[in-house]
């Protein structure tokens, strides 16, 4: 397992730790729930792949209606079938986040007797291969809402497919539609939604911390912060010579500064924010990736996906600096 180290920063008794996202490896008490995490994780990458080469069928679309007619509305349909069956996959992708991500809230935020060894920050260095995970949740649910959210043709070709359904329905050509009423409601909501899968984190969260009594809310807030911290001072201290891993940082603290503000009373942006915003808006702004990735997303992630951030009580210099 990638190694603990501690450092001593300039304010008074402030321990930052570094979690070591290029050699992390599960330990014996997390060799379970991390084969389990990575089930879901494994599939990310073909998720995100198939989300940035969904092409829609627009084309198909805009001919059935403006030339309505057997033809051209057959087309459509034919068209937008298995596109909304990828549109689905994602969904069911979101789902299967939405079991596992508490899992990994229990394993990093879990209240334990045991002395100092089982605080959430320590439980967070100690269990380095579960913390990479959370990171790669961080990762995938940032990476896949930019791409969402840059593609109009999703959520066109899916109202296009509600409309259609009930048509079907009249017409009596449903017989071999999978996906009827109640999977297409959830799946509109799903997709309305401008950042679908940061809400899928943040309501599972919500939903955790209400029902789960062996995990309180202030242990997921301190892990939350710790990681939006030490993925701060490892891009700031330039801790991987790959940029890849760089970005995870910085998509992991994003992802971690988003949730906490949703699961905090306070928010991330209240003065005594345990959180050092300034300091991850300034890595944010002045990073400048050799490759075609860029942070811009990042930070209108934090303009737009958060809820407290033009609260009163931020203050004016971190509406600043996002502005």
């Amino acid at each position: 397992m990638g190694q603990l180290l501690s450092l001593i920063s300039g304010s008074e008794n402030a321990e930052k730790v570094f979690i070591d996202f290029e050699k992390a490896t599960p330990s014996d008490d997390e060799k379970a729930l991390h084969e389990a995490v990575a089930e879901v994780l494994n599939k990310a990458p073909v998720i995100l792949d198939r989300l940035r080469k969904y092409a829609g069928c627009e084309e198909f679309i805009r001919k059935a209606i403006t030339t309505p007619g057997p033809e051209t509305e057959e087309a459509a349909w034919e068209a937008v079938l298995p596109a909304v069956d990828q549109l689905q996959q994602f969904y069911d992708f979101s789902l299967e986040l939405e079991q596992c991500f508490p899992k990994l809230l229990v394993a990093l935020c879990k209240n334990e007797k045991g002395g100092n060894d089982k605080t959430p920050k320590n439980l967070l260095s100690n269990m380095q291969a579960l913390a990479k995970q959370l990171a790669d949740v961080f990762d995938f649910v940032l990476r896949f809402d930019d791409a969402k959210m840059v593609n109009p043709a999703i959520q066109n070709d899916f109202s296009y497919y509600r409309r259609t359904l009930n048509r079907m329905k009249l017409s009596k050509k449903d017989a071999n539609i999978k996906i009827r009423d109640e999977l297409a409601n959830r799946m509109s909501l799903f997709f309305a939604y401008p950042t679908p899968m940061m809400k899928v984190l943040s309501e599972t969260t919500a939903k955790f911390l209400s029902t789960d009594v062996t995990v309180p809310r202030e242990n997921v807030t301190s892990v939350l912060a710790t990681l939006a911290n030490v993925c701060h001072d490892m891009v700031e201290n330039k801790k991987f010579s790959k940029e890849d891993f760089t970005m995870l940082s910085l998509r992991a603290m994003v992802g971690s500064i988003i949730l906490y503000d949703h699961v905090s009373e306070q928010g991330a942006f209240v003065k005594k924010s345990p959180i050092n915003v300034k300091g991850c808006i300034h890595v944010l702004k002045t990073f400048e990736p050799t490759s075609d990735q860029s942070t811009d997303g990042l930070l209108n992630a934090l303009r737009f996906t958060t809820i407290h951030l033009n609260d009163p009580e931020t203050p004016g210099s971190i509406k600043q600096l996002l502005a």
